[in-house]
């Protein structure tokens, strides 16, 4: 097994995490993304910290993965949850913990900050590797349906 470094994206990522959206979008949606909107969606995130942040997954000196996190507040638990998204782990690269790497710095930094109560993140329902994947690191299915208004 490949050595696995986990490390903050820096502006200088942003053409593997644009790659790395629009592959993940076109696999698991079979959507084609515009490239320009993303680019732009990626760029705002290191523009403005309070979006969130990527981690990226380099193996054998290549940025072979990453994943965001964003925020939401939980009045209930008065505390951030940490939300992960665009997971994507380029397909040569894929089981040889990539994601685990990933997910293990998420949740460290998570623990380590005690506004935050928890992860989540959100799967699509044909999904089921990476279901099993999610599962196997510990999440769980929620009693919640996910709705959108999207204009």
């Amino acid at each position: 097994m490949s050595l696995i470094k986990i490390r903050p994206a820096k502006e200088a990522d942003l053409p593997y995490l644009v790659s790395f959206n629009m592959e993940m979008a076109l696999e698991t949606e079979g959507r084609k993304l515009d490239a320009g909107i993303l680019q732009a969606g990626v760029r705002g995130v290191f523009e403005d910290a309070t979006r969130g942040f990527y981690l990226v997954a380099e193996i054998e000196g290549q940025v072979a993965g990453s994943l965001m996190i964003t925020k939401e507040w939980s009045d209930w638990r008065n505390g951030d949850f940490w939300w992960i998204q665009s997971v994507y782990v380029l397909p040569k690269y894929r089981r040889q913990g990539g994601f685990r790497k990933l997910y293990e710095e998420a949740r460290r930094r998570a623990k380590k900050d005690e506004s935050v109560c928890g992860c989540r993140l959100y799967v699509e329902t044909e999904n089921q590797p990476a279901q099993q994947v999610y599962l196997k690191h510990g999440f769980v299915e929620t009693g919640y349906l996910l709705f959108e208004d999207v204009f």
